[in-house]
């Protein structure tokens, strides 16, 4: 069975190209949910205006279907997610000097 802390490490690995921190040290990811080999993954931007969002959303979908057990993966954007820079986990904190 695929666990969160599994999607997790792999979504470690996608990057806002604007950005170099992970998507979920930005704290943009607001939610995993995993039912049999269905993952749904609920996640803001930076901005809502984000010029990238379809580039990192199918980035998200490419990297989570590898996980073993995967059948589909349903990323959802939060139209009224607003990104506030305490967000950030520590380690990005550190990576950007704040």
């Amino acid at each position: 069975m695929v666990t969160k802390a599994e999607v997790l490490k792999v979504l470690r690995e996608c990057y806002d190209p604007e950005i170099p921190i992970n998507i979920v040290d930005l704290g943009l990811i607001q939610g995993i949910e995993i039912r049999g080999g269905n993952v749904k993954i609920k996640m803001g931007l930076t901005s809502p205006y984000c010029p990238m969002a379809s580039l990192i959303v199918g980035d998200v979908e490419e990297k989570v279907k590898k996980i073993k057990g995967i059948k589909k993966v349903n990323v959802e954007l939060l139209p009224k997610f607003k990104w506030p820079p305490k967000r950030l986990s520590e380690e990005a904190r550190k990576k950007l000097g704040l």
